[in-house]
């Protein structure tokens, strides 16, 4: 959510900032959220004039009873009464107008970062580097379930029966590499600093609208019935929520946690026969990484975070490449957009398997995260970035890593998680 003052001080830098994301109906949200501050201001003005006013005349008023002037008083007791009815309007006037400013500014998409490209969708995003060499093996591979279920290590079939479409039995030595995986991306990112965290899985809706924009929530979101509460669909949800309404000393900055979760998501809409499978599906886990930080700081950190990704694919031997996303791929409350995709040699192409988020102060205005500096309060900086999500991540990794006599490699780093294992037959 940007700054109320920002928006009216600079109303065509957010005109253009919706016309760049492809948002052309959101334009006269601007005009209404300044037309609405004004009536919200002025309001204000004469609520704040006339409590002035009210103290003003209780002094006169009881100096004149102090004088036995009480008819004089009597008839300021009358003003006096007059305003608080006025005043109680305005209150009510201030509390509406306030709840339609924040609706409205609550759909008005977050200010781009100047380095993201111009697009429309996420067929306009642009690669930015390969890392890895990708191969096509002289043999075929075949689906990924098939791949699976050759090791007895997927049932689908049960999980339509007990749960419907999008939901999976992982089985054996699958659902160990699964876990394996897990853990792995677990002790690579203590390696590298960060504090591990098992979050609630679920969060109440001031949290949920505090870390996405409305659009989001719907097209995600499983809300519990008669509850408060709604399922996570990524832990970031969960850690960022960690924080709301705190004031945060600056020198305990950067805050940087990797947290496990079960997600939960509606995946609306139709999808591809490459999403059949575990690709695209109701429940998963992953490792997630998220950061509070200094807003100087926060573009350092998400370049450490994008590369955090590349660097565990790559220590399992998996191709991959970065996309800028562009502006009309990122969501609302998004500054700026990187998705690490993995080499499928069964498809020739890549595929997304994590997104780095840098997300400015949008959150932590919606959540109220402050930060106590040397020349003040200001809001933090909160970035967030896929570890791994398996199984998607199995996808990649079984393609990658399958051998031409049907068994699957298992790389070095992840031996220990697999009881020593050096392939799955």
């Amino acid at each position: 959510m940007l700054d109320l003052k920002f928006v009216r001080e600079n109303p065509e830098i957010v005109k253009q900032n919706i016309k760049n994301k492809f948002q052309d109906n959101k334009l006269c949200l601007v005009d209404e959220v300044i037309e609405l501050d004004a009536k919200n201001r002025a309001a204000k003005k004469e609520a704040d004039d006339l409590r002035a006013n009210k103290n003003k005349i209780a002094k006169q008023i009881g100096a004149l009873m102090g004088q036995g002037k009480k008819d004089e008083a009597e008839e300021m007791k009358k003003q006096v009464a007059e305003q608080s009815a006025r005043l109680a309007e305005l209150e009510e006037q201030e509390k509406e107008l306030g709840e339609q400013i924040l609706k409205k500014m609550m759909t008005i998409p977050n200010i781009i970062d100047p380095s993201v490209p111009i697009g429309k969708d996420d067929s306009e995003n642009v690669e930015v580097q390969k890392y890895g060499e990708p191969v096509v093996p002289d043999f075929e591979i075949p689906y990924h379930t098939e791949i699976m279920e050759r090791f007895n290590g997927i049932d689908l079939d049960s999980a339509r029966k007990v749960a419907g479409n999008g939901f999976y039995y992982l089985m054996g030595d699958i659902a160990r590499l699964h876990s394996a995986v897990i853990s792995y991306a677990r002790d690579f990112m203590i390696n590298r600093g960060f504090t591990y965290c098992v979050p609630p899985f679920m969060i109440r809706s001031n949290v949920v609208t505090g870390v996405m924009s409305f659009a989001e929530m719907d097209a995600m979101m499983y809300k519990i019935e008669g509850e408060d509460l709604y399922l996570i669909g990524t832990s970031e949800h969960s850690m960022i929520g960690k924080f709301i309404d705190t004031v945060v000393q600056e020198e305990e900055l950067p805050k940087t946690l990797t947290s496990y979760s079960p997600c939960f998501r509606k995946e609306k809409g139709a999808h591809g026969i490459e999403e059949r499978g575990v690709y695209r599906i109701h429940q998963f886990e992953k490792q997630e990484m998220i950061v509070v930080c200094k807003p100087e700081d926060s573009k350092m950190w998400f370049d450490k975070l994008w590369q955090n990704t590349v660097d565990l694919f790559r220590s399992l031997d998996v191709p991959v490449r970065t996309l800028e996303c562009c502006s009309g791929d990122l969501a609302d409350l998004k500054v700026k957009s990187v998705d690490v995709e993995a080499w499928s040699p069964r498809q020739k192409k890549y595929f997304e398997v994590g997104s780095c988020s840098n997300l400015g102060d949008a959150q932590a205005r919606r959540l109220k995260i402050r930060v106590n500096g040397q020349d003040g309060k200001y809001f933090a900086h909160t970035l967030n970035n896929t570890v791994v999500a398996p199984p998607r991540m199995l996808i990649a990794f079984l393609e990658n890593n399958l051998q031409a006599d049907g068994s699957v490699r298992i790389p070095e780093p992840l031996r220990p998680y697999m009881g020593g294992m050096t392939e799955i037959r």
